[in-house]
């Protein structure tokens, strides 16, 4: 029995749910917590964002954070969003690695705590050079080096940090068996100076990757992170690929270093992280297992790490002291992940002889180590078996400058390939492309599959440590690096902020059976598909933290092969709704999903140079390969919420991009194949899923600067959309990039269901939040309150029905927030019988979702199955939490029996 009948015999009465939200303060303060809760055992350092309620904090403010012993913690802290009236919207903050963290933290305006050993950032001619406290980097701003040297206690840890990559000129050998393959450097553009402060410092380094014959190829952004009293560099590493699908597939692309050793090869360790609390250790030179047995004093040092007592080793009755040189030394290490599901760790003594599988494993959370008692580098990648294939290096360890290359695409695994999965087919027209649309869903069209532009971002970590870390505190460093501690504020901040749209979103509530049941479904969509992702191995350097569109019932999979059914790339809001959920939850699981899939879709879903430079690609097999090029899938929208909640200077990169990314519309209409555009200063773009896209752009540019001119953009197009000759339910018009201007002559009336529906809604909430443009929300609210209103109630106010409307339930949380904002009853009951509905998404359910388990011969893997696509999720999902927060005081009301 589903929830609307159960509605149907059960009594109505007044319930509030609507959330009680405490007033700002007078002080205003922050608690702040651990995205994982408890406190992180290793504490690189750590950036994050919090926002303040309108008219509180000033936008000059300073800022103190103590623990919640009461003991003051240095902070560093900046503006990364304002208000109209000019007061502090969302900061920024980071904390060193100094301190011993705690659980909680308390941050309010005052006076920061002031560092014992503040880091430092000098330059000189032609070098940065960087010290932590503990570390002292030295970086050049030029040439092929990044990180020329790095010194711990006086010691040299590592030399010459370099980017590497290797390209290959096909995919497969030919019939010789063969291929021409070559190395490519990065070589340094420009260098800048991001942050430069007590606490931490952030450098960007841009450039290009060149060949021994000159060409440039794969640009890369790299940025560098230093914290006071870190041992640590956080290293995030940007590649956009730009060559030749057809001819350019990249074999390998990584950060290499040197690393000095020094003395006994039994005193140099190597360690490899497997998963769990796993890890691998041998030396370069073993002395267990031998057939003379040099005692257990020595065997147990070197497991453990620490110096072989030489002693004992060489002293009185020794049997292998003088026989060393007898022991093989093994000088290469590799550890491989070329899938999800299984990883190889081999050793070899050098080239030229043969590779020993010292041991396979699942998934390995991507540290390595090489060093020795007296000092040594630990390294590795996030996301390691997740963003496969992925590889660790460690070469001449029998030397005293041995190199270790952290690679992002393994030089093992099949070469990158950028190809398109089909060739043309014919489809040489519109005409014939919008056939094959009715046919697969897919919007083909040749030229248009092209990756030049795409990026992919990775993050990496280095340590320079004193000595070779116990067992135990590498596992710890493993966790660290998989999962990088995070700071966050509770949901009830967020929400007592009003932030991202205020109103239309609320804390959960089940003070109500009804709103339970919206609240359990929720929470089982969310849970359905972070099963999901591992069940179905969404996994891969180009895929990881997407999802995939639309299920096959007949196969048991997804569509992963069917034109736009496969990957999701933000479809329908998929990003938002992830985010939402989190803002009102507060799961660590959320956040982490919600950040890999902001990683994910900002950077492969969108160029970032080339023709489509600024806009994004539609769902699609392979996820650059669809011929919509679009800014809804490229909106602001998406990205805004991690770039506010960690300050994350690449997702700024990528906010930006999108500032003047409406321009590309002259070049690339969304509309090219059912009209002709002849005038590129008056491009026909539309209401919903282009401007709704610019205006995010714009929104966020003028809250980062306070800039007029963004502003005025945005007002331009609010009264020029006010002005068509039915506003928001004229569905677009001729558009101006240069001065954000609508303008159109037809008196026709265009709704389309997808107008709302890729993040416009939540940005209309913030615009009417924060600008006064009384005639942009009249049209607005018209629109919100006819799209799901009767063909008769459309006939009475507009002459006409509205045609091609679908998705009620996913505009339901129209209907509510022009009830919430006309203080209708009326329309506030109509919204919830369109939620309920369950049209084009889901019914209610009094029971949990159904899943149905498939097992062989069906499958090649036993899966559990629900009937769901990630359109309808992402959509039930963004109805149920904003109609919740709209009018949940009207939500029906049905007692427990």
């Amino acid at each position: 029995m589903n929830f609307m009948n159960f509605i149907k015999f059960s009594f109505l009465a007044a319930c509030a749910v609507r959330l009680a939200v405490a007033a700002p303060e007078t002080t205003p303060g922050l608690d702040l917590h651990w995205v994982e809760g408890g406190k992180p055992v290793v504490l690189p350092g750590n950036t994050w964002g919090v926002p303040w309620p309108q008219g509180t904090v000033p936008k000059s403010s300073t800022f103190t954070l103590t623990k919640s012993t009461g003991e003051s913690v240095p902070v560093q802290s900046w503006p990364l969003a304002t208000w109209p009236d000019g007061s502090l919207k969302w900061s920024a903050h980071a904390v060193g690695a100094d301190v011993s963290p705690t659980e909680t933290y308390h941050l309010a305006p005052g006076v920061s705590a002031s560092v014992s050993k503040p880091l430092t950032l000098t330059e000189e001619k032609g070098t940065i050079l960087i010290d932590t406290g503990l570390l002292q980097c030295r970086l050049p701003t030029k040439g092929d080096v990044l990180i020329e040297s790095l010194i711990r206690d006086g010691k040299l840890a590592a030399t010459n940090g370099r980017l590497v990559c290797l390209r290959r000129d096909k995919a497969e050998p030919d019939e010789n068996g063969s291929w021409k393959q070559e190395s490519l450097t990065g070589e340094i553009s420009s260098v800048k100076i991001e942050q430069r402060g007590p606490v931490l410092a952030v450098v960007k380094i841009e450039g290009t990757h060149v060949t021994a014959s000159g060409r440039r190829l794969i640009p890369f952004v790299v940025r560098l992170y230093f914290y006071a009293g870190g041992d640590s560099i956080r290293v995030m590493h940007t590649m956009i690929y730009d060559g030749d699908e057809n001819k350019d597939f990249l074999s390998g692309i990584g950060l290499r270093f040197n690393v000095p050793m020094k003395g006994e090869l039994y005193d140099r360790h190597v360690r490899f992280s497997g998963e769990d609390k796993g890890l691998w250790g041998e030396a370069v030179r073993g002395l267990t297992g031998l057939r003379r047995d040099p005692g257990a004093t020595v065997r147990s040092s070197q497991v453990a790490g620490t110096a072989v007592p030489v002693d004992v080793l060489h002293g009185a009755g020794a049997r292998i002291g003088s026989h060393l040189d007898f022991i093989p030394a093994f000088g290469d290490f590799t550890l491989v992940q070329p899938n999800s599901d299984s990883f190889v760790i081999r050793k070899r003594t050098a080239p030229g002889y043969v590779w020993l599988d010292s041991a396979t494993g699942h998934r390995s959370s991507g540290l390595g180590y090489l060093g020795s008692p007296t000092g040594g580098v630990a390294f590795g990648i996030r996301n390691f078996w997740q963003s496969n294939p992925g590889q660790l290096d460690i070469r001449n360890a029998v030397t005293d400058n041995a190199e270790v290359t952290l690679w992002l695409w393994s030089p093992e695994a099949r070469p990158m390939d950028m190809r398109f999965y089909h060739d043309e087919m014919g489809l040489n027209t519109y005409a014939k492309q919008l056939q094959a649309l009715d046919v697969t869903y897919e919007d083909y069209e040749p030229g248009y599959c092209t990756p030049k532009g795409v990026a992919r971002t990775s993050e990496l970590m280095l340590w320079a440590l004193p000595s070779t870390p116990s067992r135990s505190h590498l596992v710890e460093m493993a966790e660290t690096l998989s999962t990088p501690p995070q700071l966050a504020c509770k949901p009830e901040d967020y929400k007592r902020a009003e932030v991202f749209g205020g109103a239309i979103w609320g804390l959960p509530d089940r003070s109500n059976p009804v709103a339970v049941g919206i609240e359990d479904q929720l929470v089982f969509f969310f849970d359905f598909y972070k099963k999901e992702v591992d069940q179905r191995r969404w996994y891969g350097f180009w895929h990881y933290g997407d999802v995939m569109h639309t299920y096959d019932k007949d196969r048991h999979v997804w569509r992963y092969d069917v034109g736009g059914f496969a990957w999701d790339n933000s479809e329908l809001s998929t990003d938002l709704w992830l985010w939402y959920n989190y803002l009102r939850s507060g799961r660590a699981d959320n956040f982490r999903m919600a950040e890999a899939m902001t990683r994910h879709t900002g950077e492969v879903s969108v160029y970032h140079l080339g023709k489509f430079a600024g806009i994004g690609t539609r769902h699609g097999v392979v996820p650059w390969g669809d011929s919509a090029k679009q800014l809804r899938i490229s909106t602001a929208e998406n990205r805004r919420f991690y770039y506010y909640l960690t300050g994350d200077e690449r997702i700024g990169d990528l906010l930006w991009e999108e500032v003047e990314a409406d321009r590309k519309l002259a070049e690339v209409s969304p509309r090219r194949k059912l009209t002709k555009e002849s005038d590129p200063t008056a491009v026909s773009v539309s209401v919903g899923t282009d401007w709704g896209a610019v205006s995010a752009a714009l929104l966020t540019a003028w809250e980062r600067t306070g800039e007029a001119k963004y502003k005025d953009k945005l007002l331009t197009s609010m009264r020029s959309i006010a002005a068509l000759p039915h506003g928001w339910l004229s569905g677009g018009g001729a558009y101006d990039p240069e001065t954000g201007k609508f303008t159109k002559e037809s008196e026709m009336i265009d709704v389309s269901h997808l107008n709302s529906v890729f993040g416009a809604f939540e940005v209309n909430a913030e615009l009417i939040q924060l600008l006064d443009v009384p005639e942009y929300e009249k049209s607005w609210l018209q629109y919100c309150e006819l799209y799901n209103a009767s063909p008769e109630e459309q006939i009475k106010q507009l002459g006409q029905p509205l045609k091609k409307v679908s998705l009620m339930q996913a505009h339901s949380r129209l209907t509510a927030y022009a009830a919430w904002k006309t203080k209708s009853s009326v329309l506030a009951a109509r919204s919830w019988k369109e939620f309920f509905s369950g049209s084009d998404g889901y019914k209610l359910l009094s029971k949990p979702f159904p899943l149905l388990h498939i097992e062989g011969p069906d499958v090649l893997e036993p899966v559990d199955e629900a009937d769901v696509t990630s359109n309808e999720t992402a959509q039930f999902g963004l109805a149920a939490i904003e109609c919740l927060s709209l009018v949940g005081k009207d939500l029906p009301f049905v007692e427990k029996k």
